[in-house]
């Protein structure tokens, strides 16, 4: 999608696409819009978009991103991730009661997720299969009412898993 398009524009689309029912789970959606502006960035994000890129990506970038959103992952352009995060982190601070929900492994594999790092990277650290390092995300996406690794990130931050 991108942000400006005729007719319906690509956040109010999205969210149609997330509002139809069973599309939510499986529809996959990537804005790429040549608008670096962190309110169409939040938009999308909340209307449900699975990554958001700048049109000066990298040819490499946008096939690795549109395999990371097909896969079920979330991605966003490097600048973007690095406002999202400065804007969450000045947020007021969830406390860490919120992750009183999760094991500790489970704990330990969401202060990796917030440091930046991939499947592989976790299963390399934690000695454990890339399987189980999905299977460990799931759940704890499921018991933090997470929608995707982004927002991990950020309640990583927001619980001060990482500075």
């Amino acid at each position: 999608m991108d942000v400006r398009m005729p007719g319906t524009d690509g956040i109010e689309a999205t969210r149609r696409i997330r509002a139809m029912s069973g599309a939510a789970s499986v529809s996959r959606i990537l804005i790429l819009t040549t608008f670096d502006l962190d309110e169409y960035v939040y938009a999308a994000l909340r209307a449900g978009a699975n990554g958001f890129l700048l049109k000066d990506a990298l040819a490499a970038d946008l096939m690795a991103a549109v395999r990371t959103v097909a896969a079920g992952e979330a991605v966003t352009a490097p600048s973007v991730t690095r406002r999202l995060i400065a804007h969450f982190v000045r947020r007021p601070q969830h406390s860490a009661d919120r992750l009183a929900v999760l094991t500790a492994r489970e704990r330990e594999v969401l202060t990796l997720i917030a440091q930046g790092r991939s499947n592989a990277e976790i299963a390399d650290e934690l000695h454990v299969s890339g399987s189980t390092v999905s299977t460990h995300i799931g759940r704890i996406l499921a018991k933090l009412d997470l929608r995707d690794r982004v927002h991990a990130v950020i309640l990583g931050y927001e619980c001060g898993l990482v500075d």
